[in-house]
């Protein structure tokens, strides 16, 4: 979502870098174009007035103005500024800890991923060793209800039973009381949406948060709306107790506005942000994280924690016992591959390292489209276990087979061949490196191995 502001941002931050020192003249000039990036990504007017206000009385700083590295200092100001904006230091956390079972109530308008958000919550508890119960409330639209039962059926979580002749609000009665009864520790209320706010809307959803008092009233926005997400956010937010915000869609390529702004002009903090259409892509949201992306600094300690998810402990053991035992061969590589998939899209997760998204632009034979990595799977699942192995015994004969089974030409083999042996040299240089093997393997002028 952020590309095209990153973008922009560094094109207005090289302009610096060639300074040795900076006048008030140009930081003046700097703030301009800052402004004007940001009111080109759909930023509320008001939110970029203020932002550049507060970067400009910093940037004119003495620190600033006497330093060698000027520009650096105005990055930093910015990125500590961007987060500061988005709600660094606020407590973004769900509210759990009161006595089962803890109420989460979302709303928003119709078609702003609401049912689907559920899901993702649901599962994302269920991992914490939560026991959520979902519960369909929206009787207008009758395919709401049938998606969240579809999706409870997935996820293997139970969903509260109700249909389009029930009462939004006595449906939402009756499943915490059966929550309680049932041993349920945790409720997520699937709230109607409408084209638009009306007083009808609005008096349904006071009418449940009467009823069941939830810990959690979630705004879910669509940040590819842009300034109507917040604009709805606030409206919203004047008549309900609002908590929090989950922002969806932040995968998609919309210019990012609504992300920046909705926390500043409803005082909420967002808490969770859907980054794509699986299940499992929803994910915590942290301001610091946020504001380093969007400047092209990476995110490591969300690429981390995406590892740790992905990957169980005995899984990474067992992996490192076989590399120790068999060495980098095309059948570890072709399992690493599959947990790596687990953790996301490729492009996603080579954004999280800091540099590499730049260096994916710079070098286009660094980038691994996910076609690619497909037709990587395809020629190693055509090998047998013998040739996965041992690549040496690839004869011209095993590689033209290879290619057929695959869909492919020998062209592809071979250059997935080639990339290997290259790999496995590489990997042993890592092996005697240590800590420093990520930084070999990003050497050799950014060129991965595949």
């Amino acid at each position: 979502m952020f590309d095209n502001l990153s973008d922009k941002l560094d094109a207005v931050f090289k302009k610096l870098r060639g300074h040795g020192r900076l006048t008030e003249k140009q930081i003046k000039e700097t703030m301009r174009e800052i402004r004007l990036v940001l009111l080109e990504a759909d930023v509320n007017f008001r939110v970029v007035r203020d932002f550049v206000a507060r970067v400009s009385e910093r940037a004119v700083g003495q620190d600033v103005l006497k330093s060698l590295t000027p520009a650096q200092h105005v990055i930093k100001i910015v990125r500590e500024e961007l987060a500061r904006l988005m709600g660094e230091g606020e407590d973004n956390s769900l509210k759990l800890a009161a006595k089962p079972p803890v109420s989460l109530m979302l709303c928003g308008l119709q078609g702003a991923g609401k049912t689907t958000s559920c899901g993702k919550l649901a599962l994302r508890l269920r991992r914490d060793k939560r026991n959520p119960l979902l519960v369909p409330a929206d009787v207008y639209r009758p395919a709401a209800i049938e998606q969240l039962k579809t999706l409870g059926r997935q996820l293997g979580i139970e969903v509260f039973d109700s249909s389009v002749e029930d009462n939004p609000v006595d449906i939402c009665t009756r499943a915490h009381r059966y929550a309680e009864l049932n041993g349920f520790d945790t409720i997520i209320f699937d709230t109607a949406g409408r084209l638009h706010i009306d007083a009808e809307l609005m008096g349904e959803l006071k009418g449940i948060v009467q009823a069941v008092t939830p810990q959690e009233i979630l705004f879910v926005a669509d940040a590819m709306t842009g300034q109507d997400a917040v604009t709805v956010a606030a409206s919203f937010n004047e008549q309900l107790p609002l908590t929090g915000v989950v922002l969806t869609k932040m995968d998609g390529d919309a210019r990012g506005g609504a992300a920046l702004s909705i926390r500043a002009v409803t005082g909420k903090p967002v808490k969770l942000v859907g980054m794509g259409e699986k299940l499992d892509a929803l994910e915590v949201f942290h301001a610091d994280r946020m504001a380093q992306r969007i400047l092209g600094m990476g995110d490591v300690l969300s690429l981390i924690e995406k590892a740790q998810e992905a990957v169980e402990a005995d899984d990474a053991a067992a992996m490192e016992a076989k590399l120790r035992k068999d060495g980098f061969t095309l059948e570890t590589f072709l399992e690493q591959m599959q947990m790596v998939k687990k953790m996301g899209s490729m492009d996603s997760l080579l954004k999280m390292i800091p540099g590499a998204g730049k260096m994916m632009k710079q070098a286009p034979g660094m980038q691994l489209p996910e076609k690619e990595i497909q037709k990587i799977e395809a020629i190693i699942r055509s090998m047998t276990a013998r040739e996965r192995m041992d690549h040496r015994i690839l004869n011209g004969s095993r590689r033209l087979r290879i290619a057929k089974g695959s869909g492919t030409r020998v062209q592809d083999v071979n250059q997935l061949l080639k990339r290997f042996v290259e790999a496995q040299k590489m990997m042993k240089k890592m092996q005697k490196m240590g800590p420093k093997g990520l930084k070999g393997m990003l050497g050799r002028g950014g060129q991965l191995p595949f």
